[in-house]
C-alpha cells in the first residue's frame, strides 16, 4: 500500500505564508503523480497544484501566482509553498498519490488514488 503523511499546517493571518510537506512510501510505482487537494467544510475537494513524474506541474486557477508546489522525486516528497494566504484558502490539505494517466487536477477520485490524513490550514 501507499502511505502519505502531510505537515506543516497551521493558523494564519490573511496575508501570510505556510509551507506544507508530504512524504509518499510504502509501494509506490516507478513513476507517479503527487498532488495537493483541499477541501472547505460544505465543499468538494479540489486539486490546487501537482507534479506529475516527467515533472509536469499544473495549478488550479484559484492558487496560481499565490502557492509554489516542489518535488523531490528522489526522497518522494511534494512540498507547497502557500504565499498571500487568503481566508478562503482555509481548509484540510490533502497530498494525493496516482499513476501518471490520472494526474489531473480535476479528478477526485480513481482505483488508484491515495490521500493523506490531511493537515489543517486557516487562514484569518
Amino acid at each position: 500500500d501507499v502511505q502519505l503523511v502531510e505537515s506543516g499546517g497551521g493558523s494564519v493571518q490573511a496575508g501570510g505564508s505556510l509551507r506544507l510537506s508530504c512524504v509518499a512510501s510504502g509501494d509506490t510505482h516507478m513513476r507517479y503523480c503527487l498532488a495537493w487537494f483541499r477541501q472547505a467544510p460544505g465543499k468538494e475537494r479540489e486539486g490546487i497544484a501537482g507534479v506529475d513524474s516527467d515533472g509536469s506541474i499544473s495549478y488550479a486557477d484559484s492558487v496560481k501566482g499565490r502557492f509554489t508546489v516542489s518535488r523531490d522525486h528522489a526522497k518522494a516528497t511534494l512540498d507547497l509553498e502557500m504565499n498571500t494566504l487568503k481566508p478562503e484558502d482555509t481548509a484540510m490539505y490533502y497530498c494525493a498519490y496516482d499513476l501518471p494517466r490520472y494526474c489531473d487536477l480535476k479528478v477526485r477520485t480513481t482505483r488508484t488514488r491515495k490521500y493523506g490524513q490531511g493537515t489543517q490550514v486557516t487562514v484569518s
